[in-house]
């Protein structure tokens, strides 16, 4: 196996709080054990259309605190396909890359994958998403800050529901994973989570609402995962239909919890996965994400980390249902 000497940078699919640190360290940490870093511009597109470019320490001065990501992301459908993919790795071999590490979601991590699996490459992944979806590993970057995000969002949004005694279907994203939902959900006080880990029918959201509805609690925070067919919307019309005395409104906080500077938690697991990657290139290693479990780092193969089941605690649900009376 040839020695590695340079390595690439980008990151791919939805943009997490924490990036930019990640992207800090692997650049940092690279150089400081001799390789030459390579940053490639606009994820799996910038590959394809060689926006590439050296990477020094000064690249990423200033920019740990920094939400979004400097090198910019897309989810580029033309890297799926195999000339796209085809274009890209003439592209790795004409910049001298020879290992890759994306900073991503699942998505991301797939393409990784694929593109290790059909050319050979060494591919390194670090979790990067807000939805906290990646199997292998406790958190992935940018979920503790969209977490807060939510919070602050929720508290603020209580005022209004207090006020004016109402009930606020509040949707956060998450896609299939029911993270974000049920944990801010505890964190702010929230009377109920809709999350996909727990179906819920027509008894249950009676439950919740004759639980949170009560003498001494005429409002209701009710927090959503985001959904195609049952989001926030389709409960509050529920409501509205089976509970016509209530005020119902929906909050739908979208794109608001992708942005603003990462927490201290995000940055640091950021500076240790980016770290994290740059050891495992050292050791050998091939085609793994680097993840965080029990504050130790630990090196999942990218078949692993894109599972659809990562475990979650059910205990939570009980948590917040006995909290919520």
């Amino acid at each position: 196996m040839a020695k590695i000497k340079t390595i690439g940078i980008l990151t791919s699919g939805g943009d997490a709080p924490g990036m930019n640190a990640a992207i800090r360290a692997v650049t940092r940490a690279g150089i400081y054990n001799g390789f030459h870093i390579k940053a490639v511009y606009r994820g799996y597109d910038g590959l394809i259309n060689d926006e590439i470019v050296d990477f020094t320490t000064e690249n990423v001065s200033g920019i740990i605190n920094q939400g979004g990501t400097m090198l910019k992301t897309v989810r580029s459908m033309e890297f799926m396909t195999a000339e796209g993919m085809q274009k890209a790795y003439d592209n790795i071999l004409k910049e001298c890359i020879d290992a890759l590490v994306v900073i991503g979601g699942n998505g991301s991590l797939t393409g990784a994958m694929k593109f290790a699996q059909e050319y050979d490459i060494c591919c390194i992944g670090l979790p990067g998403t807000i939805d906290n979806d990646l199997y292998g590993t406790d958190s992935t970057i940018g979920y503790d800050t969209t977490m807060n995000t939510i919070v602050e969002c929720v508290d603020r949004i209580r005022d209004t529901a207090q006020s004016h005694e109402r009930i606020f279907f509040v949707e956060v994203m998450g896609r299939d994973a029911g993270f974000l939902a049920q944990n801010s959900a505890i964190a702010s006080g929230a009377e109920a989570a809709i999350i996909p880990e727990d179906s819920t029918d027509v008894d249950q959201l009676a439950q919740f609402m004759e639980r949170g509805i009560r003498k001494s609690k005429k409002s209701c925070i009710v927090i959503v995962s985001e959904s195609p067919k049952c989001g926030a919307i389709y409960y509050a019309d529920r409501v509205k239909k089976e509970f016509p005395q209530y005020d119902v409104r929906i909050s739908i906080l979208g794109h608001l919890q992708r942005g603003g500077r990462p927490t201290a938690r995000d940055r640091i697991l950021a500076s240790c996965t980016g770290v994290g990657a740059v050891e495992a290139i050292m050791q050998g290693q091939r085609n793994i994400m680097v993840g965080v479990r029990n504050n130790e780092v630990v090196y999942v193969p990218l078949s692993e980390a894109i599972r659809s089941d990562k475990p979650f605690d059910r205990k939570l649900i009980t948590v917040l249902d006995e909290l919520s009376i």
